[in-house]
């Protein structure tokens, strides 16, 4: 509940800072650690907060989503970190709050720092709610100098068929690898290291609608020209589409910014340049 003369960030934070004093920290990082470094947090923000407050700002953001398809990869929709930053802030305060990150810090053993204001995939909304909507197996690898560290929250779970499963331990030749799915409502969070959890989205049924919150965190904010035009490209062609990651200035409608042109003739079918 929000209380008298506090605003919706106010009362996000709160709420978060009570979630994180009812985290057994060591116990977690034990968890984290023999899980090869992934932990599920079943009951972490309470779903009221989340009702309340982040849904929403999900409504609010519905005629935003863009959807693709990649023949073998993934389906479905997504909102960048640039539309939540000029719409739907609320989102960024709970990103960008020091005693989350300090907690996530403290959980992987790294100091974490969240993403650059222009990476457009540092906190984003991944949309599930079409039929057959997925993402298959994939490792979240860092584009950065450092470690990356992906969080997941639950924000609308309304399906009993479309769930993250991961390979836990994939990488690891001295451990039998083990499948494991988690299914997770509003307010529930996954924390793993990004480059080594295997994981995928399974197919939505009709009628059915997951909505996640996606949030990213690096050892080291630097990285390099080639490596962020690899990025960009990915989160263009995979995820938020080219004009979603223009962030264009005030009074400039109708022109094309060169960097949105330098973009569009990557990705066009006869640049032989453009990622396959």
């Amino acid at each position: 509940m929000t209380g008298p003369g506090e605003s919706p960030e106010q009362a996000v934070e709160q709420a978060l800072v009570r979630a994180l004093d009812g985290v057994d920290v060591e116990r977690a990082r034990r968890e984290f650690w023999e899980q090869n470094e992934c932990l599920f947090l079943e009951r972490f923000l309470a779903p009221e907060v989340v009702e309340r407050h982040l849904l929403p700002e999900v409504d609010k953001l519905r005629p935003n989503v863009h959807r693709n398809y990649i023949p073998g990869h993934k389906k479905g929709g997504s909102i960048s970190s640039y539309t939540l930053a000029e719409k739907a802030p609320l989102f960024l305060t709970l990103y960008k709050s020091p005693a989350f990150i300090d907690f996530v810090s403290r959980l992987t053993g790294a100091r974490l720092l969240p993403c650059p204001d222009d990476d457009p995939h540092a906190c984003a909304l991944y949309f599930y709610t079409e039929p057959g909507d997925h993402m298959g197996f994939h490792y979240d690898n860092s584009y950065y100098k450092g470690a990356r560290y992906t969080v997941l929250m639950g924000l609308v779970q309304r399906t009993e068929h479309c769930r993250l499963v991961a390979r836990l331990y994939r990488d690891d030749p001295t451990r039998e690898t083990r499948e494991i799915q988690w299914a997770y409502g509003p307010g529930a969070l996954l924390i793993f290291n990004g480059p080594k959890l295997y994981h995928a989205v399974t197919p939505l049924a009709p009628g059915e609608e997951r909505i996640v919150l996606t949030m990213e965190y690096v050892t080291d904010t630097e990285i390099g020209v080639f490596k962020r035009f690899v990025s960009n490209m990915k989160d263009a062609i995979a995820y938020f589409g080219v004009r979603a990651l223009i962030r264009r200035r005030p009074g400039r409608k109708g022109r094309v910014p060169a960097k949105e042109a330098r973009l569009r003739s990557h990705l066009r079918p006869d640049n032989k340049e453009a990622p396959s």
